[in-house]
């Protein structure tokens, strides 16, 4: 266990300490099951009860925060504390994994292969011929970086991640367990017999900086050129990109979405889970799509939020769905109408 004292960890987080600078922690708890001993945040206000029921012994909060009453733990205030959480966890993940240094054996690394400085190869990973990988690169049990692989610095592949050849990452990645990077996209010609003749997918993926990939997620290599995601994405769990797909810098995706190839989608888009996305389509810059939406055009305009299947603008789409649950009441509003007319129709 690293223990901080809350000195230390306002230098971290460019907070002002109120109350006992040098206590000590070193666990993190959520503020309603925080002990003696254990870090805490407040950001949400309807969780304020607790802060004055924790038993945690330093609470990050905001700065405007104003306290109904006299606290026992010592309290580090910041402008942000949900941000400044974050920002602490980082740096305690970091400090976990800084002494990870060195080859595991028994691991495979080819003769061509390039390593930079302070890296880590765990047991039973293998790197092949002619790889790159630059600095700061730990790489855990299992994980397979296939030839001529181009790794950036400060990357993590955490165990079972397969990287295969020719693909390109960046600086700042990290990539989660079960992730597939790079195999073949989903390409087949159909023949006069009715059987599918596969198409070889010559390309590869790169991946730009300071993204992170989750478990399980697979973003497979272009027929041709390169699938990309660009500077700052972030991939939720099992989430399918297929081949010659874009996906737009800062863009965030939610587990289970899938997208369908040669599709472009812009920056700062955020897709929720369990979205369907057809190929060669185009969603603008900034778009939000709801979860279990259906994509099924293009969308140029940007900064809109999109709804349903086929997904359409999200204002209208709870109209429909208003109307869509009143069907029933119309359905027997209406055949009580026709049998009104009908008895209209006989009396005249």
């Amino acid at each position: 266990m690293i223990q901080f004292s809350a000195q230390q960890i306002a230098m971290m987080i460019q907070g002002k300490v109120e109350g006992d600078a040098s206590v000590s922690v070193s666990q993190f708890g959520k503020i309603e099951e925080a002990t003696s001993g254990q870090l805490t945040f407040l950001a949400n206000p309807k969780y304020e009860e607790f802060l004055y029921q924790t038993k945690a012994s330093i609470i990050i909060v905001n700065e405007s925060l104003v306290l109904k009453t006299t606290l026992p733990a010592t309290l580090i205030r910041v402008p942000d504390a949900y941000a400044a959480f974050a920002t602490l966890l980082t740096k305690y993940q970091e400090l976990k994994t800084e002494n990870l240094t060195g080859v595991q054996t028994p691991s495979y690394i080819a003769a061509t292969a390039k390593l930079g400085e302070n890296h880590y190869v765990a047991a039973f990973a293998h790197i092949g011929e002619n790889a790159q990988i630059g600095n700061n690169v730990k790489i855990f049990p299992n994980v397979v970086v296939g030839e001529n692989v181009k790794i950036g610095n400060n990357v993590i592949l955490h165990p079972g991640v397969v990287i295969y050849a020719d693909c390109v990452l960046g600086n700042n990645i990290t990539i989660h367990s079960g992730a597939v990077i790079g195999s073949d996209g989903f390409g087949f010609a159909p023949k006069a017999d009715g059987s599918f003749q596969k198409v070889p997918q010559l390309g590869n993926v790169v991946i730009e900086d300071n993204v992170e990939v989750g478990s399980n997620t697979t973003i497979d290599r272009a027929t041709i050129g390169s699938t990309v995601i660009r500077e700052g994405v972030k991939l939720d769990n099992l989430i399918q990109v297929a081949h010659n797909v874009e996906v737009g810098s800062n863009t965030v995706i939610a587990a289970q979405t899938g997208i369908s190839g040669s599709t472009k989608i812009g920056k700062n888009a955020m897709i929720g889970g369990q979205v369907g996305i057809a190929g060669h389509l185009g969603i603008a810059d900034g778009i939000k799509i709801a979860a279990k939406s259906g994509i099924t055009k293009s969308f140029k305009e940007p900064n809109q939020t999109l709804t349903g299947n086929p997904a359409g603008d999200h204002n209208a789409s709870l109209r429909a769905q208003v109307y869509t649950k009143n069907l029933p009441n119309l359905e027997k509003r209406v055949k009580e109408l026709e049998i009104l007319v009908a008895q209209l129709t006989q009396k005249a």
